[in-house]
């Protein structure tokens, strides 16, 4: 057994916001990371890689921004990371 790794970025910490960014990690080694042939995110909603099978297993600490600091551009805030466990002998 092999685990895929996926991290969506999403526009706010709801699971059924859209997703901004996404990284995705194959330990299978049939992808490889930031190699992907489109620039559509694998899933629209965090809510959507649920119901295909990803598991959740981590989501980013809901910070609120500091005082005069509420619309400054920083890091993709809303990072959920989601994993699969594939048998490696499938193809």
């Amino acid at each position: 057994m092999r685990q895929q790794v996926l991290v969506l970025y999403l526009s706010s910490s709801a699971l059924d916001s859209q997703v901004v960014g996404w990284s995705r990690y194959d330990g299978t080694g049939r992808t490889r990371p930031m190699t992907g042939d489109s620039d559509e995110p694998p899933y629209d909603t965090g809510l959507a890689a649920l119901y295909d099978g990803w598991r959740l297993f981590q989501a980013s600490q809901l910070l609120p921004p500091q005082a005069g600091h509420e619309y400054d551009v920083s890091f993709l805030k809303h990072e959920f990371f989601f994993e699969k466990w594939e048998d490696e002998t499938q193809a």
